[in-house]
């Protein structure tokens, strides 16, 4: 298991405030508590780099809070402290768990307290190989249904509120989530659930009918631009290219500066890809899938979603005059030549194409097939400008 220690200088309190925007929500949130219009279930929607976890658990220590200010938790009372070290006794979690491991969230529950406080913008396949060295993909299963109905059973602790938050609810199986309707719709006094999900589809319709959905939008270029630049210390340039290509998901801008040696890759095989496709050669292109296939999932959708920021900001530099794109030197360097064959008569195609291929790349298709067809694709499409 991947471990190592989290020093207390690195826990970030868990307030509104170190929220990266979403700034309506947050009054949002505020408001229905000060008037009374907390709903008992509440369903988060929205991918995890919009900030749906932190979103939440900033809430979460906003309703425990006991000297609360007019926007935000105070962060030094006994409850937010509680909170910001996920020991509040009247907090629970439910999150995926390798099954081969431990069928529930409690034998995970130290490593989730790590992940967290580390820095709780992560998406589950982060979390799985956190948690497990092969990265086994983790389920909440028929057994964590069975936990969280006993916790929620107990009185509260403290006399307040009781909280279960369910970190990425769609991936209950079917038992789980039909074991949990009845609670849903009839919850103890005070008991409060948080359901938290990438996406409403994976979702049983009888748990969506049961909670008010709360959809958290992407993050705007200027919010990302700005927190790059103030905590990762980018320039002005890099921010904003890294930003736009981010398309408002923060993880995804901290993966793309994670690694110096990494920081040039996306653009690197954009190049030659559009190059050989360009050449129409074959052999060249056939190559270029086989490379790519072999970066993995994680990295082959950013690669995807680069490729669709590339054509976007050749769109921008056609018809604004430059005065909307967001580049780097390099890249810059590279359009003056490129963004002339991505024009209306095929930018929807391109647009397309990529974004099919990353809807199949996240559902495990194979990458060898999609990505010699999408070279087949580009090569086409490429010489309708």
């Amino acid at each position: 298991m991947i471990n190592f220690s989290v020093s207390k200088k690195r826990v970030k309190k868990m307030q509104f405030s170190r929220v990266v925007g979403q700034e309506e929500l947050k009054k949002q949130l505020v408001k229905d508590f000060n008037n009374n219009k907390i709903s008992h279930a509440q369903l988060i929607l929205g991918d995890s780099g919009y900030g749906t976890l932190p979103l939440v658990l900033a809430f979460v220590q906003y309703l425990f809070c006991e000297n609360k200010q007019e926007q935000d938790s105070c962060g030094q009372c006994p409850g937010c402290r509680k909170v910001t070290e996920l020991q509040h006794p009247d907090l629970h979690f439910s999150f995926p768990a390798v099954q081969a491991i431990a069928k529930t969230s409690d034998a995970f529950l130290s490593d989730w307290r790590e992940m967290v406080k580390k820095n709780p913008y992560f998406n589950l396949n982060q979390w799985s190989l956190f948690i497990d060295e092969k990265g086994r993909k983790p389920i909440i299963g028929t057994e964590e249904s069975q936990e969280i109905i006993k916790k929620l059973s107990l009185k509260s602790f403290e006399g307040g509120y009781k909280i279960m938050v369910i970190w990425m609810a769609e991936e209950m199986n079917a038992t789980c989530s039909n074991k949990l309707l009845k609670i849903l719709e009839e919850p103890p006094a005070k008991t409060l659930f948080f359901l938290i999900s990438k996406s409403a589809d994976a979702l049983l319709p009888t748990i969506i009918s049961r909670t008010k959905v709360l959809k958290v939008p992407r993050l705007s270029i200027h919010e990302l631009e700005s927190y790059l630049q103030q905590t990762r210390r980018l320039s002005a340039s890099h921010a904003g290219s890294v930003a736009a290509q981010a398309d408002g998901n923060l993880i995804s801008a901290l993966e793309m500066i994670s690694d110096a040696d990494d920081k040039d890759y996306n653009r690197e095989q954009f190049v030659q890809f559009m190059r050989v496709c360009y050449k129409k050669s074959v052999v060249e292109m056939m190559d270029w899938a086989d490379v790519i296939a072999g970066a993995g999932k994680e990295k082959q959708k950013l690669f995807l979603e680069y490729s669709l920021h590339m054509f976007r900001q050749s769109m921008l530099k056609n018809y604004t005059d430059n005065q909307l794109t967001k580049l780097s030197e390099e890249e810059a360097q590279f359009l003056k030549n490129f963004a002339r064959f991505i024009t209306g008569n095929n930018i929807f195609d391109f647009m397309k194409h990529f974004n099919d291929a990353h809807y199949y790349i996240d559902r495990n298709a194979n990458p060898k097939i999609l990505f010699t067809e999408l070279s087949f694709k580009v090569m086409r499409y490429i010489h309708f400008a």
